[in-house]
């Protein structure tokens, strides 16, 4: 039975995608739901070429390999983004970040940013620096980074603990606009209250769509909230039948 529930769910779910991208094939530009962290960054860049400082993305104390490995990629989706962007406007972002296992991953992302745009010899190694394994040793280094950089704005993407709470509080005093996202509840209970705008839990898996915005990934980001609202629905509908007796 639960096999057969699952098959079901599954061809459900391609069937919505399906048609999504159907529909999408006409209006290539279709309205996404409304995330404040992704719509906030493009600004930051602005307003950093403006006064001549940078942006400061931590990917967090996770790294490739674990439990956090979903949460890392999103975060170096988010550090692709504004690479692309600093570079062009020659402000690049100065990255941190804890586990050795995405440090080659972030100067790599810095890199290719620089190649994008015929710049490959201005790029630097130390663009992208590995401060701790520990987190909160980490959360230290990136509260000095906050404290003694020109840092215009605080962005963190990836996979926090508790310790985000000491890098958020130090961009509060240092009066920085503060755009995060994570996937761990204790985290996200800190940032919501701390931090200007937060992409919460499974918004943080969608950066590379809202960011990139190519017609497969708006129609699959689409379909996934169609299929959310549906299974929602049917959920509702048969508690309300069990309760009516009619299962």
């Amino acid at each position: 039975m639960a096999s057969q529930l699952g098959l079901a769910l599954l061809l459900f779910l391609l069937v919505i995608l399906l048609l999504t991208l159907l529909v999408f094939r006409r209006q290539r530009t279709p309205t996404l739901r409304h995330i404040a962290a992704f719509e906030a960054l493009p600004d930051q860049t602005d307003r950093a070429t403006e006064s001549g400082q940078t942006l400061h993305v931590s990917l967090g104390t996770g790294g490739i390999g674990g439990s956090s490995t979903v949460s890392s990629l999103a975060g170096l989706s988010v550090l692709a983004y504004l690479a692309d962007q600093g570079v062009a406007a020659d402000t690049p972002p100065l990255v941190t970040v804890s586990s050795p296992t995405l440090l080659p991953l972030a100067q790599n992302v810095l890199r290719q940013a620089y190649i994008r745009r015929g710049r490959r010899g201005d790029f630097r190694w130390t663009q992208a620096r590995l401060i701790s394994p520990s987190p909160i040793a980490y959360a230290l280094g990136a509260m000095d980074v906050l404290n003694h950089e020109p840092v215009l704005a605080n962005v963190m993407f990836g996979s926090f603990g508790p310790e985000v709470g000491l890098i958020a509080r130090a961009g509060a005093e240092s009066h920085l606009i503060q755009i995060t996202g994570s996937d761990d509840p204790t985290a996200l209970s800190i940032l919501y209250a701390s931090t200007d705008d937060v992409a919460i839990g499974e918004e943080l898996y969608a950066s590379h769509v809202y960011l990139d915005r190519t017609p497969a990934g708006d129609a699959s980001l689409v379909a996934e909230d169609l299929a959310r609202v549906a299974l929602i629905l049917i959920v509702i509908l048969l508690m309300f039948l069990g309760l009516m007796g009619a299962l």
